[in-house]
């Protein structure tokens, strides 16, 4: 099991509950960003550390460096949530939760959360949870 995994699957049904707390306040409609910034910030008075647009180093063949791929959210370095406002007709989860998985596997985070605050029902299926392979198997286990 990925030793961070526990820790990012306990936090997934807090993180739903406070992008659905933000999604009662605002609606839907708003920009992406909005969102991120209030989910952030949601998480962090309910006592998490919250790190945003965090940048992914990439390693290749001994060579390294940042690159520009922005995570939205990071939650106690365990969970990465990448954030929509997308109209739910609209969406595309494969592509997102494709490009969530990039960015878990280049960080060596076990879950994921995809929120897409663009649809009304963001607590029934507004959220698409990614687990990087393998990080839920038993010691031993792949």
């Amino acid at each position: 099991m990925h030793p961070l995994y526990r820790k990012a699957d306990s936090l997934t049904g807090e993180v739903i509950a406070a992008a659905v707390e933000v999604q009662k306040h605002f609606g839907v409609g708003l920009l992406e960003n909005i969102y991120k910034n209030c989910l952030a910030q949601e998480l962090r008075i309910r006592g998490h550390e919250v790190e945003t647009e965090v940048t992914v180093p990439i390693t290749y063949k001994g060579f390294s460096f940042d690159e520009k791929l922005r995570i939205d959210c990071l939650v106690d370095h365990a969970l990465i949530i990448e954030c929509k406002s997308l109209d739910e007709e609209k969406v595309n989860m494969t592509r997102h939760r494709a490009q969530l998985l990039s960015y878990m596997k280049l960080m060596d985070i076990p879950l994921g959360l995809v929120v897409n605050f663009g649809d009304y029902r963001l607590g029934k299926r507004g959220v698409s949870r990614v687990i990087l392979k393998g990080a839920d198997a038993p010691d031993g286990v792949a």
